[in-house]
């Protein structure tokens, strides 16, 4: 073996070799028989770079598939790409722009896509060579991308048949819209971001039932003065005394002319402001809902790139009287961009004497993800899914148990978010994505077949006679094509045998922002075209932050990127990471120290391999662990035996952390740290039976922690499989498709109380050693020890005092006055100190620190009670401060122990 372990030099020779043996391949013919276990991977973008969410996700993922690999199941990770409608446009858009091409819409909707099929070729494939890099053991001949042939027949398929189910329609709503991209987005791509804005304060005039000004006034407050050209009413809460004799009287819309409704709707807050807010529905979710209730016109003063569109607006007209001052509102305002005809506004209201006042008003205003532009509430033609019907059976699923969440609180978000579900809105204004399948006459019939074929026979029956047809301009919302990812990767609308073996999938791995964009429109796809659940388990892991406990964002400068902890640390070192680090329902706070840490264990490892080498320790054929005579090895044998059924039970649970950390005990501390060193007399001894046995039984274990280790660090666990492999017995296979380890039966209670014992004895010592500041040499007695414990003493008496810095292991009836005293196992163990160190300067400095760190406990304690702090401070400041609480809390415990000890 290497001196050194470099990651840098396996890894990609690994993936080689798991690669050119199919091993990940689904179906493989002797698992034919085996039980089926499925996970689809969540399709990254294809114009994505892996980042620490990837990371995280599928490493939890890869830990799953590796563990049921080697249960011997037939596994399949379906993995797949995501064609990212909005990014993948906007990266070709760039490119042409950047080489100063034609742009999209004078190069023609047929030239532009071909061009972005060309990127896909060349550029689209990154994130999967990345998700490889990581280790992750997808069935990579099955990849799929939602624009592939198979999976574009499926969407087809769905959005047809959900239009005949009277599930899919067109209809006039709002939407998030984007005014730089020109299309609508999904909630998922809108960014919620403060602003130091404005409220204006404006008077609307009361008028009486001839049209007359009565000298009255409203004043209501807006954060968007342009839009009040588009105002249809005033509401006011019905309890609120001071307009209730206002209910049902009209206004005039300033500079518009306008006469619109004073309405009693419990949307109006009477606390908020003036307790009168103008009604806008064309430009507001929530007065489009006051809208409705009240029966409201909608008037859209604004065009599809966010600028005032007034002069031919037959909607904007409508029942306003001509005046002069309308035609010189529309001649300033229209076609100006909405920021330009905010400030005019203003102006004019002022002129006017209609503007109350300007507040400075923090507030929450939403951009788009993708161009950062801020997006407008808009009034347009989309296409919707009646997510409220399929909703129905996607809450009854998980309601009685047939998915679960891991952890089951997310479940409540999950049903809040169903509970009060709105249409689905699928319809995208792009290009890239799969185009919808409607066309339309002249007359507007509209006509939603599979094929152009399709829909001009529907059109001929319709009509008796062969139309025109024009085909649908907009492509399908992302969301629409991965909803089907679980059923349409296993090759539906077909009946495939993947799809019959491999469906439902066992378990999703997801993050908590998509439980409502894509897990539950999963699950709605699933019940509705295959009439059962698309996965039975919903692991939900939770978010990697910095080491702070702060959100990672490129503008805190605070990102970390795996690709670069790959390669300085190397994959396993990060997965272990990620694993150890994945507490259900808590976030992760990554370091690179963290990182470099788990390095030094995947070193551990590399050395103790080495060390077994050094010593002769080669598999034996015909070695039968159950046949140990040696107390020492039948009980590694035990402990290995332990920490298989801890591991293998916490993935299984999907505790990754108690996974992680159960094979790191086992490992280091018992293996490395114990095991090794105390079978140092036997391996260094005069040869012979026990030897031998020793010899055999490393080699052993180490297979088992190789196999132990290899969900969570597939790399490095196989490279030592195959070298190991080639000091004893041929392998049958590589270590990713050997048997997880099968060591039922093999713990040894007798061995583990006598092992372990001198292990607990030991690491007491050690510790009460560090607590008193101790580096002589000391004497231990055992307190009235039995015959048995006097013999095991007897028997490592050598191996305790050179472990423990002992000078002699001594026996009493009673502990001698000026001692500390430790329990082990139950028994009583004193160190006389007499001579050794001053007793009552270390009870006062025992007492000294204890003090002190009350104090500071106190103090921070004070700080995260304290409302205003807690409102205030960042989030990575109070992570710090309930840190820096647990740690005295934990360090005051350890002194207390210690000053007890000295009476």
């Amino acid at each position: 073996m290497e001196k050194t372990f470099d990651p840098r030099s396996i890894e990609s020779r690994i993936r080689e070799t798991w690669e050119e043996a199919q091993a990940f391949r689904a179906g493989r013919p002797e698992r034919a028989q085996a039980a089926p276990y499925s996970i689809v991977i969540p399709p990254p973008n294809v114009t994505g770079s892996l980042h620490m969410g990837h990371a995280l996700n599928n490493t939890l993922q890869d830990i799953l598939v590796r563990h049921h690999r080697m249960k011997g199941e037939d596994v399949l990770w379906q993995p797949g790409t995501d064609h990212a409608g909005i990014a993948t446009q906007m990266v070709v858009e760039r490119q042409l722009m950047e080489r100063q091409e034609q742009g999209r819409r004078a190069m023609g909707r047929e030239k532009f896509l071909e061009r972005v099929w060309e990127w896909k070729a060349e550029s689209g494939g990154q994130i999967v060579e990345q998700l490889k890099r990581l280790g992750a053991s997808c069935d990579w001949s099955r990849e799929r991308f939602t624009l592939d042939d198979g999976l574009s027949r499926a969407v087809v398929k769905v959005f047809v048949q959900l239009y005949r189910d009277g599930l899919l329609y067109k209809d006039k709503r709002l939407v998030n819209w984007d005014p730089a991209l020109h299309t609508a987005i999904s909630d998922l791509e809108v960014l919620q971001q403060e602003v130091k804005g404005h409220l204006w304060r404006f008077k609307y005039p009361v008028v009486d039932d001839n049209g007359k000004e009565t000298g009255e006034f409203i004043v209501v407050a807006t954060t968007r003065p342009e839009t009040m050209l588009g105002d249809t009413a005033v509401a006011v809460h019905p309890e609120d005394e001071r307009y209730k004799a206002l209910v049902g009287k009209k206004l005039r819309l300033p500079l518009v002319g306008r006469l619109i409704p004073v309405v009693a709707d419990e949307y109006s807050d009477p606390e908020k402001g003036t307790g009168a807010v103008k009604i806008t529905p064309a430009h507001d979710f929530n007065d489009f809902e006051v809208g409705k209730r009240h029966g409201l016109r909608l008037v859209n003063v604004l065009d599809a790139q966010a600028r005032m569109m007034l002069a031919a607006n037959a909607e904007f007209h409508e029942g306003t009287p001509p005046s002069d001052e309308l035609a010189a509102v529309v001649a300033a305002l229209d076609g100006q961009d909405r920021f330009v005809a905010r400030k005019r506004v203003v102006e004019m209201m002022e002129e006017r004497g209609l503007l109350d006042g300007i507040d400075d008003h923090k507030h929450m205003v939403p951009h788009g993800d993708r161009s950062n532009a801020v997006l407008e509430p808009r009034l347009t033609d989309q296409w919707y899914v009646d997510a409220k019907t399929l909703a129905q059976p996607a809450l009854a699923a998980v309601r009685e148990g047939r998915t679960s969440f891991v952890p089951k609180n997310w479940e409540k978000t999950y049903f809040e978010w169903l509970d009060n579900i709105q249409p689905w809105c699928v319809s995208r204004q792009l290009w890239w994505g799969h185009r919808i399948p409607a066309w339309y006459d002249a007359d507007g019939n509209v006509y939603v077949e599979e094929s152009e074929e399709a829909a001009h026979a529907a059109a001929r029956a319709r009509t008796g006679e062969k139309v025109a047809l024009t085909r649908d301009e907009d492509v399908l919302d992302t969301w629409f094509s991965s909803a089907l990812w679980p059923f349409s990767t296993l090759g539906w609308p077909d009946e495939t045998p993947e799809l019959a073996r491999f469906y439902p999938t066992n378990v999703l791995v997801t993050g908590f922002d998509i439980i409502f964009f894509w897990v539950a429109r999963m699950m709605m796809m699933g019940l509705h075209f295959k009439k059962e659940i698309p996965f039975r388990d919903v692991y939900i892991h939770a978010l990697v932050r910095d080491e702070k406990g702060a959100k990672m964002s490129k503008s805190k400068g605070n990102v970390i990127d795996p690709l670069h902890l790959i390669d300085e640390y190397g994959a396993d070192a990060l997965r272990f990471t990620l694993a150890a680090m994945a507490a259900q329902g808590r976030d992760i706070k990554l370091s690179t120290q963290r990182v470099e840490g788990y390095r030094n264990f995947a070193t551990k490892l590399w050395n103790a391999s080495r060390f077994a080498e050094m010593n002769g320790c080669a598999r034996v054929s015909g070695y039968d662990p159950r046949a140990n005579q040696v107390t020492l090895n039948r009980w590694i044998v035990g402990e290995a035996a332990r920490a298989a059924q801890e591991v293998s039970a916490a993935i299984d649970a999907y505790r990754f952390n108690e996974a992680a950390g159960a094979a790191y005990r086992f490992v280091w501390n018992v293996f490395c740290d114990w095991y090794v060193e105390l079978s140092k007399p036997l391996l260094t001894g005069p040869d012979g039976v026990a030897k031998d046995e020793t010899r055999a039984t490393t080699a052993f274990v180490l297979d088992q922690i190789y196999a132990l280790l290899h969900p969570f660090m597939p790399f490095i666990t196989e490279e030592l499989w195959a070298i190991k492999g080639a000091e004893g017995p041929k392998r049958e296979s590589l270590l990713a498709l050997s048997q997880w380890p099968s060591l039922h039966g093999l713990e040894d209670a007798l061995a583990e109380s006598e092992i372990g014992w001198v292990v607990d004895l030991v690491s007491e010592i050690r510790s009460l050693r560090a607590e008193m500041n101790l580096t002589s040499e000391t004497e231990l007695l055992l307190i009235g020890a039995d015959a048995e414990v006097q013999a095991r003493a007897s028997r490592w008496d050598e191996t305790i005092r050179k472990l423990a810095r002992l000078s002699r292991v001594g026996f009493a009836e009673a502990a001698p006055k000026s001692s500390a005293q430790i329990i082990v196992r139950g028994g009583v163990v004193a160190m006389p100190l007499e001579g050794v160190i001053d007793l009552a300067a270390e009870k006062a400095r025992l007492a000294k620190e204890i003090a002190k760190l009350e104090g500071e406990a106190k103090k921070v304690e004070a700080k995260l009670g304290n409302p205003g702090f807690m409102a205030k401070a960042d989030e990575d400041v109070i992570e710090e401060h309930k840190e820096r609480r647990e740690e005295a809390l934990a360090r005051i415990e350890k002194l207390t122990a210690a000053l007890g000890r000295l009476g």
